[in-house]
């Protein structure tokens, strides 16, 4: 067998192997465009259930009056309310300008927090609840969560003790208490001092005794 003979089946061994790993090779590529695929369409179907998930809790929500800050009659609602609601924020009030200033940035609460129910109850007529919460200072926060009142904010004291305070600074607070989803700095919350559930007569300038 001559030389050039040699060579020329040396050259179509060569060339069918490099065609097997080609061919190997594109297998491969396809393998594996196929399978990107699959986890995109894994993780777009994952999203969706997501989606929709959250749109039927937001339905939810709304129907249930979330996203708006609205006044509890009787005593009686309140209950349902809490029920209802896996957290609730409510704001014992009588018609004084401390509660007013309340009232208007839990109005704005209220929208940017659609998870979270937003209600006031007018304190003297909800003797009841007033003794039972032990409400003695007005405005008072009652921060609700799985029907159990985990928390309060009495008067102005952990605001600065100043009727000026902050929306933010009240956002914080609440986020403190885990009764708002907050996804603002969380070194804000980390530099101040831990919250607690605070019930005596607060600062007379910023608040009212009931």
């Amino acid at each position: 067998m001559d030389r050039s003979m040699v060579q020329e089946i040396v050259e179509k061994q060569v060339l069918t192997v490099a065609k097997a790993v080609e061919e190997k090779l594109d297998d491969e590529l396809h393998a594996l465009e196929r399978l990107d695929l699959d986890d995109l369409e894994v993780l777009r179907e994952r999203r969706l259930k997501q989606m929709k998930k959250m749109s039927e809790k937001r339905s939810r929500w709304i129907s249930l009056g979330h996203g708006e800050y609205s006044e509890i009659p009787t005593e009686k609602e309140f209950f349902s309310v809490v029920k209802a609601s896996d957290r609730v924020v409510c704001h014992f009030y009588r018609d004084n300008w401390p509660c007013k200033v309340m009232d208007k940035h839990l109005s704005i609460l209220a929208k940017q927090h659609i998870e979270t129910r937003f209600v006031k109850i007018h304190a003297e007529k909800s003797p009841y609840l007033a003794e039972k919460l032990r409400i003695v200072v007005l405005p008072t926060l009652a921060l609700v969560k799985n029907a159990k009142v985990e928390d309060y904010v009495v008067g102005f004291d952990e605001l600065g003790h100043t009727d000026d305070f902050s929306t933010e600074e009240l956002e914080e607070r609440l986020a403190k208490a885990e009764v708002i989803i907050f996804e603002g700095e969380s070194s804000k919350l980390k530099s101040k001092a831990p919250s607690k559930s605070v019930r005596q007569s607060a600062n007379p300038d910023s608040s009212d005794s009931e």
